[in-house]
């Protein structure tokens, strides 16, 4: 899964690497190195202009909630559980099936965090009952320090509480595509670090290289035999993982010292 990642870049930044035509400065998010579900975060979509007589898709980097609020929600208590939709099976849940034939987006990172189980601590028992492990957290990033480039999808949603017209009246929300983590070795391996991503968490963010950035953002595209072609993972060697300071665990932490690279994991060999 993907539940916390850092997004520190600038949006002027993010403008020029994603080919952006339109951004409103107001919309400027100050740099986050520990987003968690519900904030708001900074995504790149294909959408025509609001009010535009032309109606081509403009690329926009915009300001969205992470956690999807179905459109036909109730209301949007669930969006906490809604940060991440399965590449597996997006076509098919009935709360992602719409937003992924017309609606996606790219998420902007640094990279994402994941935490492991130390193996020294995995069968602790404490009085007869399972002591609740620590865990290591790592942060993983493409190795050539690039952007990583998330697959998302986006949705609207109508507060039913709120008068026409008042600014809070429309959610845009989005979540987060994973996919089967990698197994290929990583692009560098810490002393007595992971080998691969798997060996860290079953799942990971779909990582959408520079290639496919084009064909995912089109609105066009529609077709489930179009999309899923890009729903594979990348190329493996791309990216690197290294350990971080366990403070990233509480959320209100937040700064650049979360992205530390630790000399070896805190709890000692994981691996």
């Amino acid at each position: 899964m993907c539940g916390r990642y850092a997004a520190s870049r600038r949006p002027e930044d993010l403008v020029e690497h994603f080919g952006i035509e339109k951004w409103e400065p107001a919309e400027t998010l100050a740099p986050d190195w520990n987003v968690a579900p519900t904030k708001e975060v900074h995504v790149v979509l294909d959408r025509p202009l609001k009010d535009a007589g032309d109606r081509r898709p403009v690329r926009q980097l915009r300001v969205l909630r992470w956690g999807l609020v179905p459109s036909w929600a109730p209301n949007p208590d669930g969006a906490a559980r809604m940060i991440n939709a399965r590449a597996e099976t997006v076509h098919e849940k009935p709360s992602f099936r719409g937003p992924f034939a017309q609606r996606r987006c790219i998420v902007p990172a640094d990279g994402y965090y994941e935490w492991v189980t130390g193996a020294d601590e995995r069968q602790l028992e404490v009085e007869g009952r399972r002591k609740r492990p620590r865990k290591q957290p790592y942060f993983v990033l493409p190795a050539d320090g690039s952007v990583f480039a998330m697959a998302g999808i986006y949705e609207f949603w109508r507060d039913p509480g709120l008068p026409d017209g008042h600014p809070q009246a429309w959610w845009a929300t989005c979540s987060v595509l994973t996919t089967e983590a990698e197994t290929t070795p990583l692009a560098a391996v810490p002393e007595d670090g992971p080998h691969s991503l798997a060996e860290i968490h079953p799942r990971m963010p779909l990582m959408l290289t520079p290639d496919r950035w084009d064909a995912w953002l089109d609105p066009a595209r529609t077709g489930g035999g179009l999309l899923h072609g890009l729903l594979a993972p990348p190329p493996g060697g791309l990216l690197r993982a290294y350990p971080v300071a366990a403070a990233v665990s509480n959320v209100r932490n937040n700064g650049p010292e979360l992205l530390g690279e630790l000399a070896a994991p805190e709890l000692g060999t994981l691996f």
